[in-house]
């Protein structure tokens, strides 16, 4: 029977296959992040629209608020600096339904990591959080769970801005709506700007953390006083 070589990488990429799954009860599904204000207001309604809408979702939130939180996470010495850090980031979230979202998914995305991959760290973040030192997030779990199967910085910060562009993608689906292959196309062209995304965020520091997006927070407000709504946020 010929020998089966096994990539010293396969184990932390099965972690973070399973952190960034689809089927990772952590809420996601709930949450346009504001898009669904743009969709009230018809100024995104198709694929093209939406796929612009998502490049500057990225570059110009998601990058400077979780994708940092993660990066500087995984980073982190200790509980003083996760402190910070996850302070930092629920400060930075200035709508209300932002804020209790992160909240909600970071509890959600705490549970599955310190159930199914505890650590030392993550034990800790979550004694932070119970006694109420931490709000919790979803991305500074989700890089301790990553960093303690040995997964880089690089393809934690990928890993999770990817998966939120997945989700964000599968809402669009169901709110615009637009088929699955059309969804699939705009996950494809996000692969470059991704990877950019990435890039910038290693090029910043905690003082970065939260730098506002105004027309994005605004539409982020605005979605809590539409008249339908399909999604909490």
């Amino acid at each position: 029977m010929p020998n089966t070589p096994t990539s010293p990488a396969a184990g932390h990429l099965l972690t973070l296959l399973q952190l960034t799954d689809s089927a990772l009860p952590t809420g996601a599904f709930s949450h346009s992040m504001g898009l669904e204000s743009y969709l009230d207001t018809r100024a995104v309604h198709d694929e093209a629209s939406f796929g612009l809408w998502l490049d500057k979702f990225l570059s110009q939130s998601l990058a400077y608020t979780d994708g940092l939180a993660v990066r500087l996470a995984h980073e982190a010495a200790g509980g003083a600096e996760l402190a910070r850090i996850d302070a930092l980031v629920h400060a930075a979230a200035v709508p209300r339904q932002i804020r209790e979202a992160g909240v909600k998914m970071g509890a959600r995305m705490l549970h599955v990591a310190t159930s199914v991959f505890p650590t030392k760290e993550l034990e800790e973040y979550r004694e932070q959080v119970a006694s109420g030192t931490c709000h919790g997030h979803p991305g500074i779990a989700f890089a301790l769970g990553a960093r303690g199967a040995g997964a880089p910085c690089a393809d934690t910060v990928a890993a999770y801005l990817f998966s939120t562009v997945t989700s964000l993608t599968q809402n669009a689906i169901r709110g615009i709506p637009i088929g699955q292959n059309a969804g699939q196309r705009v996950l494809r062209a996000m692969h470059a700007p991704v990877l950019a995304a990435v890039e910038a965020i290693f090029a910043l520091e905690i003082q970065d953390l939260g730098a506002a997006a105004p027309g994005l927070e605004i539409a982020q407000m605005r979605h809590e006083h539409l008249r339908a709504r399909m999604f909490m946020s």
